[in-house]
């Protein structure tokens, strides 16, 4: 069992069996990787100068975890044609229905762009986030990348940014606040040109199943106004009708995850092949779109960094991956594909919410699996922006 005390690195050696014996007597052989002279080594941090210091060894790296990074996901659905050529979601207004936002330097250095924000939970005028759901999600959808130098840059990163707080700091909260937090939306949207509302939060139960729910009924209410609705598919996959309310309304656009298919971990769980799947009780295909939602590296809330403001410390210099976080799920899904639509109606602020759909539909990428996974396919930002307009 690895202790606190324990590190894992990874040594590589100029002569393959030399060091073997001696690695042994001061930690445990993880790993065997002879296709490159290495070992990967369970140690004691004591340990590290002694082993620095043997002949033959050639380097000594601590071990990383690989994920899906907001740089990859960008990749994947191909958005940096869009900042190739301009297009930055500057202007368009996205809300952020979820545990709130905080003033990440991802979001407010070249300008804040958190310029709306409304607690239904404990009613604080100024954004925070307690949890870092939303906080994560707002990164997804637009943050800038300033602390990662870009690497983790969201998908539209000049868009504004509004958090809707209707989730408590465990992440649990009541339909009748995201109701409210929905009619907020809709009595400021022209305040803050709020053109997309992110929803990376649902419900599976039985008594909100049916297009007839209130939880339904708002976010069709959302989406009547003129607002793009965009909404997460839900984590309960892969039986069939197992996409989560709101989601199975029929107006509003439903975010499957693509890349369900490792095994992640999704509210302390590992989990596989997690991705909600339609059709829904009332036989309408969903979802309509996936998007990456696996390993997804993100804005993070920094409570070390907070601590140590308050208690009048300056931060250590190794802060940085303090600024960031992984999180996994069509929660992650859901904001790649609202940050994609902010930049189509940057490029096109006259389409409507229903042209939006359309375009979504026409310019995705069919992955060759079932409806009930993929809906039209995979989120291409290239081609949503390149297809002409009809």
């Amino acid at each position: 069992m690895k202790h606190d005390n324990t590190v894992q690195i990874i040594v590589r050696c100029d002569e393959y069996e030399k060091n073997l014996s001696i690695l042994e007597s001061l930690g445990h052989i993880k790993y065997k990787l002879p296709m490159i002279n290495s070992y990967v080594v369970e140690i004691n941090k004591r340990y590290l100068e002694e082993v620095k210091s043997f002949d033959g060894i050639l380097s000594i790296e601590a071990d990383a975890h690989i994920a899906a990074q907001m740089n990859r996901v960008n990749n994947i659905i191909e958005s940096d044609w869009a900042y190739d050529n301009g297009y930055d979601g500057m202007g368009v207004g996205v809300a952020i229905v979820d545990t709130g936002i905080c003033l990440h330097k991802d979001f407010v250095e070249g300008g804040n762009r958190v310029i709306g924000f409304v607690d239904l939970i404990n009613r604080r005028k100024e954004p925070y986030d307690d949890n870092g759901h939303g906080t994560h999600v707002a990164g997804i959808v637009g943050g800038n990348g300033y602390s990662s130098k870009r690497k983790y840059r969201g998908i539209a990163p000049a868009c504004n940014l509004i958090g809707v707080k209707v989730l408590d700091h465990k992440g649990d909260g009541n339909i009748s606040d995201v109701l409210a937090g929905l009619q907020w939306i809709i009595d400021n949207k022209d305040k803050y040109n709020i053109r997309v509302v992110n929803i990376s939060v649902g419900t599976t139960s039985r008594d909100n199943g049916d297009e007839d729910s209130l939880l339904v009924q708002g976010v069709n209410a959302v989406w009547d106004s003129g607002i793009v609705v965009v909404v997460a598919a839900g984590n309960n996959g892969p039986g069939p009708m197992s996409i989560s309310t709101p989601g199975i309304s029929r107006k509003v656009i439903t975010v499957g995850s693509s890349d369900d298919n490792i095994a992640v971990e999704v509210f302390g769980n590992k989990t596989k092949n997690y991705s909600g799947r339609g059709p829904t009780p009332y036989c309408i295909k969903k979802p309509d779109i996936v998007a990456p939602g696996s390993n997804i590296i993100s804005c993070n809330i920094n409570r070390y960094l907070s601590r140590k403001k308050r208690n009048g410390l300056q931060p250590s210099s190794n802060y940085a991956p303090m600024m960031y976080t992984i999180k996994s799920g069509t929660s992650m899904a859901t904001p790649v594909v609202s940050g994609a639509i902010a930049l189509l109606l940057s490029a096109y602020p006259h389409l409507t919410n229903l042209e939006v759909k359309l375009k979504l539909r026409d310019s995705a990428v069919d992955l060759g699996q079932p409806w009930e996974k993929q809906g039209w396919g995979l989120l291409n930002v290239k081609k949503l922006l390149e297809n002409k307009l009809v």
